[in-house]
């Protein structure tokens, strides 16, 4: 059995009452379902957990998946419990073998994501030209500024969904602009010169982040 670790603040790592080892977390199905997981990954005081600190081993893949449009599900239900995706969401870990996972100081289990981890569905846009602040809300509460610690990309899938706005939120974790956001953000786009190419672009905290050349973006106007 795992002794129980010292970041007693940030989670309750196993079930004391039944004495559950390391592991547990990635046989939830076997043990008391989600309401056992979330027992294990509870947390407990505020702030983000350092799970980028922590070096767990790993436990296995767990039946737990994000979509695209940010419904997780856990075993092919969806999970309806707001408080519950919020809490998960506080041990997401995406590492650089690409794959992400639910940490804690003890354990380490896997998940798929369909897309990106989380879906900004919403964004204030304070200052003008190089002052210019993009806040942005994603759909489990993180209230995230767009800047360089903390940049826009924009990826374009022709043959798929077009133009896809993705925001960096923390680690490695991303979170999908929604389209009705990414109409806003459009509206706020500007010509700015990079690299000697006439971009449009976003700004925000003395930022510049290109969405497509003004060539391209004539180019579809016409």
């Amino acid at each position: 059995m795992a002794d129980k670790p010292n970041n007693s603040d940030y989670f309750v790592t196993m079930d004391e009452r039944t004495g559950n080892d390391k592991g547990a977390l990635a046989r939830a199905s076997d043990a008391g379902g989600l309401e056992a997981l979330i027992g294990r990954a509870a947390r407990a005081g505020k702030g983000l957990p350092p799970v980028e600190r922590w070096n767990p081993d790993f436990c296995g893949d767990l039946d737990m998946e994000i979509k695209a449009d940010g419904t997780w599900f856990y075993m092919c239900t969806p999970i309806g419990r707001m408080p519950l995706v919020q809490l998960f969401s506080t041990v997401l870990r995406k590492d650089g073998d690409g794959k992400t996972y639910l940490v804690t100081p003890v354990e380490k289990v896997g998940i798929r994501v369909e897309d990106a981890h989380f879906v900004a569905v919403e964004v204030d846009a304070r200052g003008e030209g190089e002052e210019r602040v993009l806040t942005f809300r994603t759909n489990v509460g993180d209230v995230v500024e767009a800047g360089p610690d903390n940049p826009l990309r924009f990826v374009d899938e022709d043959d798929t969904d077009g133009l896809k706005p993705y925001l960096l939120v923390r680690g490695r974790l991303e979170a999908l602009v929604s389209r009705a956001v990414m109409y806003e953000l459009a509206e706020l786009g500007e010509e700015i010169e990079l690299g000697g190419t006439p971009m449009f672009a976003l700004r925000s905290k003395g930022a510049a982040f290109p969405i497509m050349p003004m060539a391209e973006l004539e180019r579809l106007s016409r």
